[in-house]
């Protein structure tokens, strides 16, 4: 395919999420730490949990790096049991405060000074930090212009025959990242939006028949009937 079509394609399929979803208003959060804690506990979970988690840390104020290096690890992961796989979750985020800290000295600011492709792979030298996760630290917390990549981002464009079924999490990210304005906004945004269109309507069992981006699949036909 060649490249200004897949161009012109992603660029058309954000359009039309934007205008049927509205903005997305992502990451939710009260912090530049605050989204990096999240950003840690959503692995394998909902969002949901991880919110209740979030208001536990705070009202115990524990949302700093600081006090998350003291707090004892058992304590920690009693905390956010909430939130699935506590005990490696707890693990998790003291070896990114103990990175933070002693990295950077604790200061988000001083972290996200370092070049973007650096700090990339200063985060994914952190015990439990992978591609995805520190992509969403970069861009949510950082408001760096990198790509998240989630199960929803691969299972909207496979369907639209715009990825195969075995394009790995870095190729997916070039596809955005070469073929879209290098903005940081824009990534969010859209990032967002393929969220929102995945847990709508490309789930599983698909509804294409009512979704906003019906319009570019494969013959403009729906994958799979409606389910009932």
């Amino acid at each position: 395919m060649p490249q200004t079509t897949i161009r012109r394609r992603l660029l058309s399929l954000y359009r039309h999420l934007l205008r049927h979803f509205g903005p997305q208003h992502w990451w939710p959060a009260r912090s530049r730490f605050e989204v990096i804690v999240g950003a840690i506990l959503t692995q394998n979970t909902a969002w949901t949990n991880v919110e209740k988690v979030i208001a536990a840390m705070r009202e115990a104020q524990l949302l700093t790096p600081v006090r998350i290096d003291a707090a004892p690890q058992e304590a920690l992961s009693k905390l956010i049991r909430s939130s699935g796989y506590y005990n490696m979750k707890a693990k998790r985020l003291k070896q990114f405060t103990r990175f933070l800290l002693t990295r950077y000295g604790g200061s988000l600011q001083r972290m996200f000074q370092t070049e973007m492709t650096t700090l990339r792979e200063e985060l994914l030298g952190v015990s439990g930090i992978g591609e995805e996760t520190a992509d969403s630290i970069l861009l949510y917390a950082g408001d760096q212009p990198t790509f998240v990549v989630d199960a929803y981002t691969r299972r909207v464009l496979e369907r639209h025959g715009l990825i195969g079924g075995r394009a790995s999490y870095g190729e997916i990210r070039r596809l955005f990242m070469t073929r879209l304005p290098t903005d940081a906004a824009i990534f969010n945004e859209y990032h967002a939006l393929l969220v929102a269109v995945g847990k709508t309507y490309c789930r599983r069992t698909p509804n294409c028949e009512d979704c906003p981006l019906r319009y570019d699949l494969p013959n403009g036909s729906p994958l799979l009937p409606r389910p009932e």
